[in-house]
């Protein structure tokens, strides 16, 4: 069993704690963060210790792993003492917003021989999981064009806003994981445009935007074309389209049930989309940490590194530059 702490007791660190205590690989141990009511809340629903140090828990001998689930801002400094220390990571994406501090971390990490994961959970979806092993398989042929359509069913707190980054390095990073997976090529060019139609005032303040879309291109001509949007009010939407030389691939979205209901009024009538994310990718969650578990403690390679982490977050600085020259980038 992996002797596991996780840092950080909100929403992410819930979701992260949860299914380290369900897993049959690893034992959670406990649960860290500076508010002491959090830890101790967390820590009494799911059974294991609290603690309010991080440098402290990552420096004790019956730790093996460490989940990075704190705010942004932490995680560079956080994840280079746990390296340091001989523990096993997986941290929260991104890395850092300052990808010049993401640069100088990955090259601190060159020569360290610990386990290094970056959660970007989508890869785990069962359904994307599928749809890559699809391509892998040549069910499609060659790849030509990845569409990737990602909307949340409405804006986060300002709070959320003001620290996020912006919505290419919070939101879209996701979807430019995905296009990078998906395609199996860097892109080398990105188009982006970006307008404020949800909330105007709240991502002006912020010099932000909260409904994007962005083309990208790769060197032998295969295309991405990513949409976001802060609000769907029909729910959480998610689908991805891979279209190749012999056929398409489709992952839709997801729903409480297939029921459909047919009356004299209407035809086709399906459950809501699942909410947002905890309730969408709730599998997915659990299959990452399965994943990371898997490598750690086979010393087999980790699936997703940090470098996948720098290259996203490198895409999501194009699409800002895109957004704020009006030209094509150059990745």
């Amino acid at each position: 069993m992996i002797r596991t702490a996780v840092l950080g007791a909100g929403r992410i660190g819930q979701v992260h704690a949860s299914a380290v205590a369900a897993s049959r690989l690893a034992q959670l141990v406990v649960v860290v963060d500076p508010f002491e009511e959090a830890a101790k809340s967390l820590a009494e629903r799911i059974g294991c210790e609290a603690a309010t140090d991080p440098l402290e828990v990552i420096a004790r001998d019956d730790i093996d792993a460490v989940i990075i689930g704190t705010p942004t801002d932490t995680h560079v400094h956080l994840m280079l003492k746990a390296v340091e220390a001989g523990k096993a990571v997986l941290c929260e994406k991104p890395v850092d917003l300052d990808i010049a501090k993401v640069d100088e971390a990955l090259r601190q990490l060159e020569d360290k021989d610990v386990p290094v994961m970056l959660a970007f959970n989508r890869r785990f979806d069962p359904s994307a999981a599928a749809m890559r092993q699809a391509i892998d398989a040549g069910e499609i042929g060659d790849v030509h064009q990845v569409v990737i359509t990602s909307r949340d069913p409405g804006m986060p707190p300002e709070g959320y806003v003001q620290a996020s980054g912006g919505i290419f390095r919070d939101m879209t990073i996701h979807d430019f994981d995905m296009a990078r997976w998906l395609l199996g090529e860097e892109p080398t060019e990105v188009l982006a445009t970006a307008s404020r139609l949800v909330s105007p005032d709240l991502v002006e303040k912020y010099d932000d935007y909260d409904t994007v879309m962005v083309v990208m291109r790769t060197a032998s001509g295969k295309q991405c074309h990513i949409n976001n949007s802060r609000k769907a009010v029909y729910g959480y939407d998610q689908r991805m389209e891979v279209f190749g030389s012999n056929g398409m691939l489709l992952n839709d979205n997801l729903r409480p049930s297939t029921l459909r209901r047919y009356n004299q009024d209407q035809t086709e009538v399906h459950d809501p989309l699942l909410n947002f994310f905890l309730e969408r990718y709730d599998d997915a969650f659990r299959a990452e940490l399965e994943a990371f578990f898997g490598a750690v403690g086979s010393g087999k390679p980790v699936p997703v590194t940090p470098y996948d982490g720098r290259q996203a977050l490198h895409l999501a600085n194009c699409a800002l530059e895109s957004v704020r020259t009006g030209k094509v980038v150059k990745v």
